[in-house]
């Protein structure tokens, strides 16, 4: 009976928070299904009198939607990628190679994820306005926001890496060593595959994070054409006289699905990522 008990209260416990958590969740849902008449109607209700889908399909037209949805797909994509190649031999390196300065180099790299990206962004501009790029710059181009956000998540994900390896007993590649397996054999046969959860969990963070970013990529995107889902949700309602919520929070809630389509794929990495290297 005692683990029935410790379920009950931890269920008691936890629902307040878990109440809370979904609640916003659920206004979303309900204001996008809403006509407008029942959106600022009082009382307020949380079903609607009918389901209103032409909300969706207006706000895809007015909005752009499609083309900011693959905008959006297109750079938290890549700069997840980008970031991943470079930080699983990085932190690859830290986790297996003695180097002088090692554990001021891993101090350095928590350090530079404490500065905001907003700390950052007018450097971040002129740089990127003084690049050379095709017919202009990398400011307002899908590249440069690629490149840097996949610059500015390479600290974090070293460093989440580098963390986890070392939690993979090195043995294992020096037994396919003593079977003739060269190093990068061995990595890519042996120790990758044991280290996948640990890549899965820095990609699921680093393309959430390229996601939802709005200060780079206001900064840096002026093209309509390639704007984010992040601005376009927030051209809905940035100097509007009348905002149509239920247009809003269907594009919010259109925009989460991504999101949540990569945790269910890669929740079993993701549980497995957080509990590595809890025991060793």
């Amino acid at each position: 009976m005692k683990r029935p008990l410790r379920s009950a209260l931890s269920w008691a416990v936890l629902s307040p928070l878990i109440l809370t958590t979904l609640l916003p969740f659920a206004v979303m849902i309900s204001t996008a299904l809403k006509p407008h008449e029942e959106v600022l109607a009082y009382p307020p209700t949380w079903f609607p009198r009918r389901i209103a889908w032409e909300n969706f399909a207006e706000m895809w037209t007015s909005v752009g939607f499609g083309q900011a949805a693959y905008n959006s797909v297109l750079i938290a994509v890549a700069s997840t990628l980008l970031a991943l190649l470079i930080a699983v031999p990085a932190a690859y390196a830290m986790s297996r190679l003695d180097m002088r300065g090692k554990a001021a180099y891993r101090q350095f790299l928590l350090i530079t994820q404490m500065l905001s990206p907003i700390l950052l962004v007018l450097g971040l501009f002129r740089m990127a306005a003084s690049i050379p790029f095709a017919d202009g710059t990398l400011a307002d181009t899908r590249t440069g926001v690629i490149i840097v956000y996949a610059t500015y998540h390479l600290a974090f994900a070293i460093w989440m890496l580098a963390s986890y390896f070392t939690t993979i007993p090195g043995e294992l590649e020096e037994a396919a060593w003593i079977d003739g397996a060269t190093r990068a054999q061995a990595v890519t046969r042996v120790f990758l595959p044991l280290a996948l959860p640990a890549i899965a969990v820095t990609g699921i963070v680093t393309f959430v994070a390229s996601w939802n970013e709005f200060t780079v990529a206001l900064t840096l995107l002026r093209d309509p054409s390639r704007l984010t889902l992040p601005l376009k949700v927030v051209n809905l309602v940035a100097g509007r006289y009348s905002v149509e919520w239920n247009q809003v929070m269907a594009a919010t809630l259109l925009a989460t699905l991504p999101v949540a389509i990569v945790f269910t794929l890669l929740q079993r990495y993701l549980v497995t990522g957080l509990t590595l290297g809890a025991v060793k």
